[in-house]
């Protein structure tokens, strides 16, 4: 019996032996499964962020692109420029305020006429302005004159900096007539180095090339930037890697995509995406990440839970029946611990759900009530603000009078007042739909013209107000036509005290521009980029709704509105534009024979 009673200790020690002996060795077996399947899931989330992340960067720079194209846009189409100003000190100043304006981004802005002289010209302190220079031998120059449309130029380098040109061409509207063309400078390394890294190789880094190719920004090597990517030069650099060839050839057609590779310098992740610009692929951008940084991340991890692992392991084996009796009674509380909290959570999911159907139905009921307060608000002021007109009329009492005259006044700006908010519940619910028909914009327009000026007469105010009446058909919602030009006039006369008032209506080609120009005192810069929106010009004799309400009726019509101040001859001033797109020649717009 004791032989036995050894016999069966040692086979129990020998068991133990081979059952730790096997545990350990299905551990390294899961732990390697494990670390190989993390590995691949880290390495698959950091690919993901980076495909995320290039798709961001190449949206940032397109957008930030495309601003500098509208500012380009705007000057070719500002007053100076379209009537041929291209030298004077009033088109300097305008220059000056968007170079201001953008000079993080753009390196110069200048002017040339139509021999492509330079007649403007801003550059950094201490750089070559190019003032006077002839520009008609370059390539993007002769473009841009050939085509009439907007140049992105290749790159080129000079005074040891690699920039690329954008220019737009300075057409007069209504004879289409080049006058010249409005250029701007990007140093390329500089510009895309505020999007990320483009100088050090050994981390995430950016590289830039146009359609063509040709890098404008790369930070694997300086001399790289300007060079084809496909040219021997780059092909000898990156070992003729077939992967990153395939992977820029798709790039540069248009597509997004990734790959790893490694070309002797280490392995990298590699992500693309084009740049659009305004709609086009302009340019296109690669995000580069050294493997070694991604694995580096990986390998902590891994580190960390494998010490956690072997621990735990160490543990369990030193005091396995202590852990099992635990692990079973945690079990148990760690069960009811989550039914608890489940059911908590599905309470506060229920809570929340009901809170957020509480909300919508109180915007909802908001909503309707602003819409009903406002139609019974519109049901009292009409009968109010007539019968008090007709008591006016009959009563010559001059002290009864002025108190009519301010019950008459107040009638009609809450009349005014509940309009508008009708107008901003339709727009706000897409309600606004343009009623369109045939009209003469011009009967539109005088019929605006002349309210405003009776309201001048009554006001007894200084203010002239000329039009040039013109004969134009269009097709659009005529009321709603009137009541934008009525808005802008208010606009216009509300803040020019003492001066003019010019209303004019043009046609080109493709659409219909009517300005209103004023001799006032301008609009303030920081009110100028919010200008449409709600509430933004808020005065004491209007509710601040009206430009806001003038950009949705203009828009839904297919047209833009937009305002410039005017800096003309010492008095500030400013220009609201509204334009209306021509959708058929042939019986949307025309001209009326004399």
């Amino acid at each position: 019996m004791n032989f036995l009673s050894g016999r069966l200790k040692e086979i129990g020690i020998v068991a133990i032996i081979v059952i730790v002996a096997l545990s350990f060795t299905l551990l390294f077996y899961i732990e390697s499964i494990t670390e190989a399947s993390i590995r691949k899931s880290l390495f698959d989330e950091q690919k993901q962020r980076q495909i995320e992340s290039t798709k961001s960067i190449s949206q940032h720079i397109g957008s930030d692109l495309s601003l500098v194209m509208s500012m380009l846009d705007g000057l070719a189409n500002s007053l100076y420029l379209q009537q041929g100003d291209l030298y004077g000190d009033q088109t300097k100043k305008l220059l000056e305020e968007k170079y201001n304006q953008y000079n993080t981004v753009i390196n110069r802005l200048f002017v040339l006429d139509k021999n492509d002289i330079v007649t403007n010209s801003l550059a950094p302190k201490g750089a070559e302005t190019f003032l006077g220079q002839d520009f008609s031998l370059r390539d993007w120059i002769k473009e841009t004159r050939a085509t009439l449309k907007p140049v992105f130029s290749d790159g080129f380098e000079r005074q040891g900096i690699y920039r690329i040109f954008i220019t737009f061409p300075i057409i007069e509207r209504g004879t289409g007539e080049y006058i010249g063309t409005i250029a701007t400078s990007i140093p390329t390394v500089g510009f895309f180095a505020h999007y990320g890294n483009v100088e050090n190789i050994d981390n995430q880094f950016l590289v830039v090339f146009n359609k063509k190719g040709i890098m404008l920004a790369n930070s694997a090597s300086k001399t790289l930037v300007g060079q084809d990517f496909f040219s021997d030069y780059t092909q000898q650099f990156i070992r003729h890697n077939k992967i990153l060839n395939d992977l820029t050839r798709n790039l540069l057609a248009g597509n997004s995509g990734y790959a790893v590779y490694s070309y002797g310098r280490g392995e990298r992740l590699t992500t693309d995406y084009p740049i659009f610009v305004q709609g086009k692929p302009t340019y296109f951008i690669q995000e580069v990440t050294p493997t070694t940084s991604i694995y580096s991340q990986v390998n902590s991890v891994l580190f960390t839970e494998r010490e956690k692992m072997f621990l735990l392991f160490a543990s369990s084996i030193a005091a396995i029946v202590v852990l099992i009796i635990f692990f079973v009674k945690w079990n148990s509380t760690l069960d009811i611990e989550v039914r608890r909290r489940t059911k908590e959570l599905n309470e506060s999911n229920m809570q929340l759900e009901s809170a957020n159907e509480q909300l919508k139905l109180q915007e909802k009921m908001q909503k309707e009530f602003i819409n009903v307060a406002a139609h019974e608000l519109r049901t009292p002021v009409q009968p109010i603000l007539g019968l008090s007109q007709i008591l006016r009329s009959k009563i010559g009492n001059p002290e009864q009078n002025e108190f009519l005259d301010v019950i008459i006044r107040n009638a009609k700006r809450l009349q005014r007042l509940t309009e508008d908010i009708l107008d901003v519940t339709r727009i706000e619910s897409q309600l606004l739909k343009p009623n369109k028909e045939r009209f003469n914009l011009n009967d539109a327009i005088l019929s605006s013209v002349e309210d405003c000026r009776n309201q001048i007469e009554k006001a007894h105010g200084n203010i002239r107000l000329l039009f040039e009446p013109k004969d134009i058909i269009i097709e659009a919602d005529k009321g709603r036509i009137v009541q934008v030009v009525s808005n802008l006039l208010n606009n216009a006369v509300k803040f020019t005290r003492d001066g003019t008032v010019y209303v004019k209506a043009e046609q080109n080609a493709d659409q219909v521009i009517v300005s209103i120009k004023d001799t006032g005192q301008g609009i303030d810069p920081e009110i100028l980029p919010r200008l449409f929106s709600k509430f933004a010009t808020k005065s004491f004799s209007g509710t601040g709704l009206g430009l806001f309400i003038s950009k949705s009726i203009i828009e839904s019509h297919g047209g833009k509105i937009w305002a410039e101040n005017n800096n003309i001859d010492g008095k500030r001033g400013a220009t609201f534009y509204f334009s209306l797109p021509i959708v058929d020649h042939r019986f949307s717009v025309f001209q009326l024979s004399d």
